[in-house]
């Protein structure tokens, strides 16, 4: 061959490698591109999965106190309006640090900003809780979205969907507690969680007061989540419009520093 033909040959390579490398690279930068300005259109849809926060949310079992707030300025008297509040770290739509459980040793400031943005993976659990209000996510529902879709991704956000939203913000039906007082809902199992730190996602969530099934007395969830450098989303409102696939998710909590978790607003995206 001469010295032409190699030299078309090389350029016929270069091009077709400037024109395929970025896609292998980047692969999902077009939908990521489309996915944000497609918001201001509202092509995107951005749904807000955290409930508003006043003192008729539902605390913890033996919280005797749980949100205040007072007026410290009105507009008639001081010409602007502003008020206090005092609330529990745990309350309403929240967030856990790693520091929360041990042996968790991050709190809610020192969190890496990089693990509030990922893939949403939603596990839609509502027929087995429906059936089972202990039920327990097992590794075997994992493994079936994998199989759905795709391997999950470093730094998915994982989600439950119970179904428990529906009965917010009923105190009595949403513990679900027996004559004993043991709360009764649906939450991860040891060894989903186990298989998910394993898959490196930067967080759990769930449509519930805990990640952990309400009977569980060992929280061993919590221990085995946050104690990996996870984090927790609980009483996240009603995911029923949430796809199991294709969502992107933004996580954005107080900045309190040395915080065992605050309040979160959480927004999932999807076109």
């Amino acid at each position: 061959m001469g010295v032409s033909g190699r030299l078309g040959r090389f350029v016929l390579v270069a091009v077709t490698l400037m024109m395929f490398l970025p896609m292998a690279l980047f692969p999902q930068r077009p939908r990521r591109d489309s996915l944000l300005s497609g918001i201001s259109s509202g092509k995107t849809r951005v749904l807000d999965l955290s409930y508003a926060i006043n003192n008729k949310l539902v605390p913890w079992p033996g919280d005797k106190r749980w949100f205040e707030a007072q007026v410290n300025a009105t507009v008639e008297k001081n010409g602007y309006f502003t008020r206090s509040f005092w609330m529990l770290e745990h309350y309403g739509t929240h967030l856990d640090a790693p520091i929360h459980f041990p042996p968790g040793k991050t709190s809610v400031d020192e969190i890496a900003a990089k693990r509030f943005f990922g893939p949403a993976v939603l596990l839609d659990v509502r027929e087995e809780g429906a059936k089972d209000a202990d039920y327990q996510a097992p590794v075997s529902r994992v493994e079936q979205w994998e199989k759905k879709h795709e391997r999950i991704l470093e730094g998915s956000i994982v989600l439950l969907r119970t179904g428990w939203a529906a009965r917010w913000p009923d105190a009595q039906r949403y513990r679900n507690q027996d004559a004993q007082g043991k709360m009764h809902f649906p939450g991860f199992s040891a060894e989903a969680a186990k298989l998910l730190i394993a898959r490196k996602v930067s967080g759990i969530g769930c449509d519930t007061m805990s990640v952990d099934y309400g009977a569980s007395e060992n929280f061993a969830v919590h221990h085995l989540a946050l104690g990996a450098g996870l984090y927790h989303l609980e009483n996240l409102s009603d995911l029923s419009e949430v796809p199991e696939a294709g969502a992107f998710l933004i996580v954005a909590p107080i900045k309190l520093e040395g915080g065992s978790g605050g309040p979160v607003r959480v927004f999932a995206m999807w076109n």
